[in-house]
C-alpha cells in the first residue's frame, strides 16, 4: 500500500473522484435518453452508443469506488488497484466486442440510419462535454501517475469517437446513402478499444502518457 501524505495528492484524488462522478450520471444520462430516440427512431448506430455509455459508467464506476477508498483509507492498496485496472481493461474489450459485432449485422443486414433530431442533440452534446471531461482526466492521471484514471480518460476518448462516428454515419447518409461507412468507422474505433485495453491491462498507460 501506498500512503497519501502530500495535500495535492488528496485534492487531486478527489478532483479524479469527482470527474468519474461526473462521468457516471452524465452517462447514465446520455445512455437512456440515446436508447429511447434510438428504439424510437429505429436507429440502431444510436442504441449502440447508448449502451456504449453504459460501459463507460461501469468503467467509471469501478475507478470512483477505488478512490473513494484511497481517501477514506489514507492509501493505495496497489494489488486491489491492479485488479480493478484489469476489470476496467475489459469493459474497453466488452466495448470493442459490441462495436464490432453490430457492424457486420449493419453490413449484413444493410442497415439505413434515419433521422432523429434528439439523437443528434445527444451526439453534439457528447462531442462538446467529453473531449473536456477526457482532457481534465487525463491532466489528473498525468499528475498523479495514476493508470486507473487515464483508463478512464482513455474510455471517454473512445466515446467521442463513437459520438463523431455515429453523427457522421447518420450526415453522411443521408448526404450519400452509404450506409455501410458507419459500421467501417466503428471497426476502426474497435481496434482502438482494444489497444487500449490491453494497455490497461499492462498497466502501460503511464508511460505511454509521458512518452507523448
Amino acid at each position: 500500500m501506498t500512503a497519501l501524505h502530500d495535500p495535492e495528492i488528496v485534492r487531486l484524488t478527489r478532483r479524479g473522484l469527482r470527474l468519474a462522478q461526473f462521468t457516471v450520471g452524465y452517462n447514465i444520462l446520455e445512455g437512456v435518453v440515446s436508447v429511447a430516440a434510438g428504439l424510437a427512431a429505429g436507429l440502431v448506430s444510436v442504441v449502440g452508443f447508448g449502451i456504449d455509455s453504459g460501459i463507460e459508467s461501469i468503467s467509471a464506476v469501478l475507478v470512483a469506488i477505488r478512490l473513494t477508498a484511497r481517501l477514506r483509507e489514507g492509501r493505495s492498496d496497489e494489488r486491489k488497484e491492479k485488479v480493478t485496472l484489469r476489470l476496467v481493461a475489459v469493459t474497453f474489450f466488452l466495448l470493442a466486442a459490441y462495436v464490432t459485432v453490430q457492424g457486420i449485422r449493419g453490413l449484413l443486414e444493410g442497415d439505413t440510419p434515419e433521422s432523429s433530431p434528439l439523437a443528434v442533440g445527444v451526439l453534439v452534446a457528447s462531442i462538446i462535454v467529453m473531449p473536456l471531461l477526457a482532457r481534465l482526466k487525463t491532466r489528473v492521471g498525468r499528475a498523479l501517475g495514476d493508470n486507473l484514471i487515464l483508463a478512464d480518460a482513455a474510455e471517454t476518448r473512445i466515446c467521442v469517437l463513437l459520438s463523431v462516428s455515429t453523427l457522421l454515419g447518420l450526415v453522411l447518409y443521408a448526404l450519400t446513402g452509404a450506409a455501410w461507412l458507419d459500421p467501417v468507422a466503428g471497426f476502426v474505433i474497435a481496434a482502438f478499444a482494444v489497444h487500449e485495453g490491453k494497455e490497461a491491462w499492462e498497466g502501460e498507460l503511464v508511460e505511454s502518457d509521458d512518452a507523448d
